[in-house]
């Protein structure tokens, strides 16, 4: 089938190859010319284990072209895929500018009968504005159908997220057209839900909302884990075991972070708020969050009587393994919290340092790997759980002017750390202290 998708972002661009992957004729859509002159080289704009490989294979086929060119992109497409960024605006609601400019080109373009397909997340409601606009420029000179078909991607595992997902979910008022996407998904092999799509939209944002109710209920649990003296990772396995529950999403830590979690809460609480519903849950869920991203400097300062003019080492920029993404990672709020304090920071990430250096004060120095970073500081946070961060030689934290680790991602197991001479704290779990006969009074 001849697609076309509008936005190589990190959802379009996935969303394209895979497309053409599976053997549609795809022709992907984007403003930033020097971005798609690169991809037209096979090289991808964001890191995602994979996914230049299935690039340089599907352009060699002549299965998959990227264009600047609007008119070129929708001339002969049959399905279109809008798959733009929806950025929070200031009160956490959803900014559509992005796809009603999409929209916008749709018109101005359109040929042919189609089929809209969104995939960005949207308010409920949106699909169906989109359709009344398309409908009403095209005054039925042009049949056009709008179908809701959220993403449910993690960066890090989009590829095998989509070969190997739990769920298409697939929003249609009209089963023609329904049939038609599911046709077009068949080949991913995975189980497709039809709905409706009002009930769509507000799929993926009650999931989204979910993971992260989640995760700030067991960073509310490991906080009291370590009140009480038990091992949250423990806890958390026990709780897991039960079916109710499940053990996926259940790993303490410093918060969520990322372009997904953040966003959607806080538009969720917008759609409820439009309609007179007070969401109390997710605003909890986002309070914890926010409170849980400062953890690793409370503890950090129950070290220190201050911090200034020590040197931090940052461990982990990105806001998770496997990805560049910094977009609401942790890393960035704890950085520029360390240099409001007078600290010294010295940051590694094996992928995303050229992605922070934008975001962050040119104060802060980079580290070319785990070892350069923790040469003489005064304490390591570690902050995204790379594998590179997990694997470390733990004999290499001994070298530190103060061997400290504050692990916000609990990546050492507490038998391992208890052979080397470290003071390490981590989440919900009991600190280990008592390193050498020097008292930590003495180095402080």
């Amino acid at each position: 089938m001849n697609i076309s998708v509008i936005g190589t972002g990190y959802v379009g661009l996935v969303t394209g190859v895979t497309l053409a992957e599976i053997g549609h004729e795809v022709i992907c859509i984007d403003l930033d010319a020097q971005k798609i002159e690169k991809m037209k080289q096979a090289i991808s704009p964001i890191y995602e284990p994979g996914l230049s490989e299935m690039m340089a294979r599907n352009i060699a086929d002549n299965r998959l072209i990227f264009t600047t060119n609007h008119q070129t992109g929708l001339e002969n497409a049959e399905v279109i895929y809008i798959a733009v960024g929806t950025p929070e605006n200031e009160d956490g609601s959803a900014n559509l500018i992005y796809l009603e400019q999409a929209v916008k080109d749709i018109i101005a373009h359109l040929a042919n009968d189609v089929i809209v397909i969104i995939k960005s997340t949207v308010p409920v409601g949106t699909n169906h504005k989109v359709k009344e606009q398309i409908q009403t420029a095209v005054k039925g000179r042009i049949q056009v159908e709008v179908v809701s078909n959220p993403e449910f991607l993690k960066e890090g595992s989009a590829i095998e997220d989509t070969f190997q997902g739990d769920r298409i979910i697939i929003g249609s008022d009209n089963k023609r057209e329904a049939v038609i996407v599911e046709a077009i998904n068949k080949p991913f092999g995975v189980p497709i839900f039809h709905t409706d799509i009002k009930s769509a939209e507000m799929i993926k944002y009650a999931s989204n909302a979910f993971l992260a109710t989640k995760i700030s209920f067991m960073n509310e649990i490991s906080n009291i884990c370590e009140l009480v003296g038990a091992d949250v990772e423990n806890v958390a396995f026990g709780m897991g075991l039960d079916n109710r529950i499940g053990g996926k999403f259940l790993k303490a830590g410093i918060g969520y972070g990322g372009s997904c979690f953040p966003k959607d809460t806080k538009a969720l609480i917008q759609i409820a708020g439009n309609v007179n519903y007070e969401f109390e849950l997710l605003k909890g869920v986002i309070n914890v969050n926010r409170k849980q991203q400062m953890l690793l400097i409370e503890k950090l300062r129950h070290c220190y009587n201050t911090i200034e003019g020590k040197r931090i080492a940052v461990l982990g920029l990105a806001f998770k393994p496997n990805t560049d993404d910094v977009r609401e990672a942790v890393s960035i709020l704890i950085i520029e919290e360390l240099l409001r304090q007078g600290a010294e920071v010295v940051a590694y990430d094996p992928i995303a340092i050229a992605n922070a250096k934008v975001l962050l004060s040119s104060d802060v120095t980079y580290a070319a790997s785990v070892e350069n970073a923790i040469e003489g500081s005064d304490a390591a946070l570690i902050i995204t759980e790379w594998d590179e961060i997990k694997n470390a030689d733990l004999n290499i934290f001994t070298k530190m002017r103060r061997p400290l680790i504050i692990d916000g991602r609990n990546c050492y197991k507490l038998d391992s750390v208890k052979s080397f001479s470290i003071e390490y704290h981590s989440i919900g779990r009991p600190s280990i202290v008592e390193v050498t006969n020097q008292t930590f009074s003495e180095i402080k």
